[in-house]
């Protein structure tokens, strides 16, 4: 992560302030301050830093977020078997499936599906076709729908996955935890730059 200059200069400034003063053989009453206000103000520039950034990773779309870090579009037809279909999804890896009919999408069928309305209901999940436990046409979102609107949708209507559909064709998968990870994603790498900059500068002082 790149500081912006005046962050790198004064961070500087008040590590190499002790440092000046030893060498001028000049007292230094106040090192333990400047060393308390070096740390404050390195904690204020991590919380900016990381809101910054957290307030910008919101307003991107979910192009943006890139298939890369979506989860990966997987479908079964209407007359699969919720075992089957369950058992995909394992093999898989994936916490929701995407149920078509022909080219359309008919509804999606999810991890919290199974449980209650095929194990909780005492189904036979051999027998039980998805199209009978799916949700039918689910809510879906487009590539230009933002981060900070669909985590919105996730949080107020309780889902996990958000079918992302351009032009009538299912192109990701997004779920909650995809969108977490994403806004995350580097915040500990700069915090700890932050942090190694702050002790550096300490250890010279």
């Amino acid at each position: 992560m790149k500081l912006p200059l005046h962050i790198v200069a004064a961070l500087g400034a008040l590590a190499l302030a002790p440092q000046a003063a030893l060498a001028q053989n000049q007292p230094m009453p106040h090192l333990e301050w400047s060393l308390y206000a070096l740390l404050i103000f390195a904690v204020c520039v991590v919380i900016g830093v990381y809101f910054m950034k957290m307030l910008d990773r919101k307003r991107a779309t979910l192009a943006t977020v890139g298939a890369d870090k979506a989860s990966p579009v997987v479908s079964v037809g209407l007359d699969t078997s919720v075992a089957d279909c369950v058992r995909d999804m394992n093999s898989k890896r994936v916490g929701a499936m995407i149920v078509m009919d022909g080219e359309r999408l008919a509804g999606i069928f999810t991890e919290r599906d199974a449980l209650s309305k095929v194990l909780g209901e005492g189904r036979d999940s051999t027998k039980t076709k998805v199209s009978e436990v799916m949700t039918p046409d689910p809510l879906c979102v487009s590539p230009s729908t933002s981060v900070e609107e669909a985590m919105g949708i996730i949080t107020n209507r309780r889902f996990r996955h958000l079918p992302v559909v351009e032009n009538g064709r299912v192109v990701a998968m997004i779920s909650s935890g995809d969108l977490t990870r994403w806004l995350v994603e580097d915040q500990v790498k700069d915090v700890r730059e932050i942090v190694e900059l702050t002790t550096a500068g300490k250890n010279r002082a």
